[in-house]
């Protein structure tokens, strides 16, 4: 699921009053009265997930009368600066999410509890989950996360623009470095100078440039908390094709538009000025209320090397310091079940890490009118994670302003690589 939405405001979950009073202790799961009643403290920073997750601690209470679960619901940012303070004080929520970016940092420190046990004692089976969201939370031969959900990429697309054009989506796109594929051909047909653009390419990872790199042949880093070489010959092959769909064939704005932190790239699309647009499938409940047209979905282009997407699944974590370790961990195991994740994925919220639980995810969006198989498809094809390294989180700015010179005509797509990797192996 992607952090990169604009809507992250503070709000605290279900009792509020008693949610203001207790967020200053941080001490864990607090008492909830006597007769052995406990109450676990669930922190996460999607509002909307909230209302899901109402649904899924009642039937978890249902099944566990003593225990009670209190959300805290924190904006993005806010999130990791206060987690990581409770945590290094050995104070924090029970269980809370945990991304592929930040993980790294918190998996040698002790902090979160290994969850192996809990998870065969609860009958669940890793290799249930997809295998993405499964590694990217495991450290030395420990599993630390509990995969929750996939994010994925597609191509979102404006189905009025398209109809105006006189053009369809093709059942499958591919894209050249030499701007022969048919992706670019179809961008062409969609591009009115000036006003209308076939396609944003922008500076967003995820979405982006990890994507062209993988599809490109190249790779990020050579395996988990291994070296970045996005200096490669693929990979800068790929990076400078994310330019010249800007500067050489004009399919894009550039940079002064879409760059960093004020660009405007999502809002274009919402706006209608971008026919194609890469997205995590977690933009969907955020894009519906925005837009004026129909939403399509297609799977992103294959390259050269076919098609590859990034998948940035969440995970479960649980503070290995919970006063409450047996209760915490019958909430861990509830959020893997089949039952609580397809409550979540049936109403639209996520697309379940448990394999084969995502067809009533389907079946919200197709309420909606939006097919977003394609996603699900692309999941279940050649995928590749978000970077796994230690120390990634302090570096990512760095990168991103890096990335920024992409996506303005200057500085060389060489020599910009060379940068993103003096500054992702500098120890």
């Amino acid at each position: 699921m992607s952090r990169n939405l604009s809507r992250r405001t503070f709000l605290i979950g279900a009792g509020s009053v008693l949610a203001l009073a207790g967020c200053g202790s941080n001490d864990g799961a607090s008492g909830g009265g006597g007769g052995g009643k406990v109450e676990l403290v669930y922190r996460l920073w999607d509002e909307q997930q909230e209302v899901g997750y109402k649904a899924v601690f009642a039937a978890f209470t249902a099944e566990n009368p003593d225990i009670t679960v209190r959300m805290e619901v924190l904006p993005y940012d806010q999130y990791w600066t206060k987690l990581t303070t409770e945590l290094a004080g050995g104070k924090a929520p029970d269980v809370f999410w945990l991304t592929v970016d930040s993980f790294p940092d918190l998996a040698g420190k002790g902090v979160l509890a290994p969850l192996d046990d809990l998870i065969a004692k609860a009958g669940l089976k890793l290799d249930s989950y997809h295998p993405n969201v499964v590694q990217s939370y495991k450290f030395e031969d420990k599993q630390l996360g509990m995969p929750k959900d996939l994010g994925i990429v597609g191509l979102l697309y404006n189905k009025t623009l398209f109809a105006k054009a006189g053009v369809a989506m093709p059942d499958q796109l591919t894209w050249a470095p030499d701007g022969s594929g048919t992706f670019e051909e179809l961008a062409r047909k969609l591009t009115v100078g000036g006003k209308q653009w076939g396609f944003c390419s922008w500076n967003h990872s995820q979405t982006q440039w990890l994507n062209w790199i993988a599809s490109n042949g190249g790779h990020a880093m050579d395996k988990p908390y291994g070296t970045f070489d996005f200096a490669g010959p693929k990979s800068v092959e790929a990076l400078q094709w994310a330019r010249d769909l800007i500067f050489q064939w004009h399919l894009s704005p550039d940079g002064t538009r879409t760059n960093p932190p004020t660009g405007q790239a999502t809002e274009m699309f919402y706006r209608g000025e971008v026919a194609m647009f890469p997205a995590n499938n977690a933009l969907l409940p955020f894009a519906l209320p925005e837009v004026k047209f129909p939403i399509g979905v297609a799977a992103m282009p294959a390259g050269p090397s076919g098609r590859t997407v990034v998948i940035n699944g969440l995970a479960e974590g649980m503070f290995a310091k919970t006063k409450h370790p047996d209760q915490a961990g019958k909430l861990v195991a509830f959020l893997g079940s089949e039952k609580a994740q397809k409550l979540m994925g049936d109403a639209g919220y996520i697309t379940p890490a448990l394999n084969n639980a995502g067809a009533g995810y389907t079946a919200y969006w197709k309420k909606k009118g939006i097919d977003v198989q394609p996603f699900l498809d692309s999941a279940a094809s050649s995928t590749v994670n978000m970077p796994i390294a230690e120390g990634w989180t302090g570096k990512v700015a760095d990168i991103n302003k890096t990335v920024n010179d992409l996506y303005l005509d200057k500085t060389d797509v060489a020599a910009i690589a060379a940068a993103m990797d003096k500054i992702g192996n500098d120890k």
